[in-house]
């Protein structure tokens, strides 16, 4: 791999993670100056990592007005939780009867990670909870061994994904969301696909109510 490969490469890796996070919000300018000096490299891979970021929908490129973080109104968020609820509770479903004593280990202490740090209170850090919460969500998708349904998914998750600053929920919402992911370790430890399922239903028009919301405030200051 050449040098300017792998600094493309670095700075696709890094700016994504910035994005995920919520470093930049959604909606916010993305200069290739000011991103070349922060990631430590030329503008050449950070042009090249927004075109690639832009293909994967987590950046919008406006012709003459430079990138932006990718921005959704309320009507396109709610269709993207539509696909997320027919999707990825089908996922959890077939995860249940492929999860090995091991990926359970693996997905319980991520979620008690997730309540360790999302927890209020003095210790919490809820920009810890992002790459937990993605980390959590990516191992039941692999667990279905169901590429298609997975790559849909993947697709449809973005904007939830590059909104999901867990700053934006309220307390009860924030604890709701950290006990389903308890809950759905302990149906796949059950082996119940369908409580399973029903967790992860939940778990999403959580998560989509506290979006839409944020999203319907900002359309409506």
């Amino acid at each position: 791999m050449t040098q300017t490969a792998t600094s493309t490469t670095r700075a696709v890796d890094a700016l994504r993670e910035l994005i995920l996070r919520g470093e930049f919000p959604a909606g916010s300018r993305l200069g290739e100056v000011e991103l070349a000096a922060r990631l430590g490299v030329s503008r050449t891979p950070v042009r090249e990592a927004l075109t690639r970021l832009a293909a994967e929908g987590l950046v919008e490129l406006v012709p003459n007005r430079g990138a932006r973080v990718s921005q959704w109104s309320v009507e396109e968020l709610e269709g993207i939780f539509d696909l997320r609820t027919q999707l990825e509770p089908q996922l959890t479903a077939l995860a249940a009867p492929n999860a090995s004593d091991a990926d359970l280990a693996a997905l319980d202490e991520l979620a008690a990670r997730m309540v360790e740090v999302g927890h209020p209170g003095p210790g919490q850090d809820l920009d810890a909870l992002v790459p937990l919460n993605r980390e959590f969500h990516a191992k039941l998708a692999e667990l279905a061994q169901h590429p298609a349904l997975a790559g849909a998914l993947a697709t449809a998750v973005h904007a939830p994904v590059v909104l999901r600053n867990f700053h934006t929920y309220d307390e009860q919402s924030l604890r709701r969301s950290l006990a389903h992911h308890v809950e759905i370790v302990a149906a796949l430890r059950a082996g119940d696909p369908e409580w399973a399922r029903a967790v992860m239903t939940a778990h999403i028009r959580n998560a989509r109510a506290v979006m839409v919301r944020a999203a319907e405030d900002q359309e409506n200051p």
